[in-house]
């Protein structure tokens, strides 16, 4: 596999609320720990994030360790109550997901109606007086 440069990863905030990080090249064992680290640092830079974008669309591949590092990147971006999107998923990137299950737990549909972030679920707001 060809690895990611040093630094492939192009941050940009469209928006106060929204994060997009564009990934270059391979996702593997040499540069699941960058994207990782890029992406912790934005979530702590960015304390009112409400979108964490990844697009893919200059992705080569990603093997075991890179599905692992997206996997702790929706724990984080959970914990923090970011909403995770993978963008511009290649063919074989969707494949890797579905092949493991996991493209529905890294996908989530659309939010609820009258729902605009991650906020509290229905059932977590305290009931009307």
């Amino acid at each position: 596999m060809t690895s990611l440069p040093p630094r492939a990863l192009t941050a940009t905030a469209p928006n106060p609320f929204t994060v997009r990080l564009q990934i270059h090249g391979d996702l593997d064992r040499d540069t699941a720990d960058e994207l990782l680290e890029a992406v912790t640092e934005q979530l702590a830079r960015h304390p009112g994030l409400l979108q964490l974008r990844l697009d893919f669309a200059r992705l080569g591949d990603c093997d075991a360790l890179g599905l692992s590092c997206l996997l702790m990147i929706q724990r984080r971006a959970t914990a923090a109550r970011v909403r995770l999107h993978l963008d511009n998923r290649t063919p074989r990137l969707d494949q890797l997901l579905r092949t493991t299950g996991t493209l529905r737990h890294l996908t989530p549909g659309p939010p609820r109606s009258g729902q605009l972030g991650p906020g509290p679920r229905r059932q977590d707001r305290p009931a009307a007086d």
